[in-house]
């Protein structure tokens, strides 16, 4: 079983969702878990309590599976949370996002960077809109066309109230 289904059975098991894996330099083996869309609204951001049961967790899958790595960091996607599968583009649909294509598409200018409004996705067929030269534009794209895509954080800074 390769790395990233390892891990994604680890942490789904506990349910949890695998929203990304990275082996950095050094040895270090970076997982980014998340609440599924269903469970986010109920039970809030991840904690660092989720991480360390992950990690607990992942620690022994790891050592029984005989995985080389060094160090073992279990992280929530933050809130530029990369935007990797189908179901993210669905679960997110109407969210700001910064979407890097690998190739510029016809009628862009050769742009491969877009940012704007996720819309609801039609098939396999993703979209978003955003503003261009001349207005609003939409830019129809597939998952294979996507380079890097995360969400544009949203930060509210309110002051309290006397």
């Amino acid at each position: 079983m390769q790395l990233p289904q390892l891990i994604e059975k680890t942490v789904s098991g506990l349910g949890y969702e695998l929203v990304d894996v990275e082996r950095a330099e050094r040895g270090l083996l970076r997982v980014y878990i998340d609440f599924s869309a269903e469970d986010a609204a109920e039970k809030g951001p991840i904690t660092v309590e989720d991480c360390a049961t992950v990690s607990h967790q992942l620690s022994h899958v790891l050592t029984v599976e005989n995985v080389n790595y060094e160090r073992l960091e279990i992280s929530s996607p933050g809130l530029d949370r990369p935007l990797r599968k189908l179901a993210d583009y669905v679960r997110f649909a109407g969210c700001e996002a910064s979407v890097k294509l690998r190739v510029a598409m016809p009628g862009t200018n050769n742009r491969r960077t877009f940012q704007g409004i996720l819309q609801e996705p039609q098939d396999e067929k993703l979209s978003l809109e955003f503003e261009g030269t001349d207005g609003p534009a939409l830019l129809e794209f597939t998952l294979a066309d996507v380079d890097k895509a995360r969400l544009v954080p949203q930060v509210v800074f309110k002051g309290r109230k006397a």
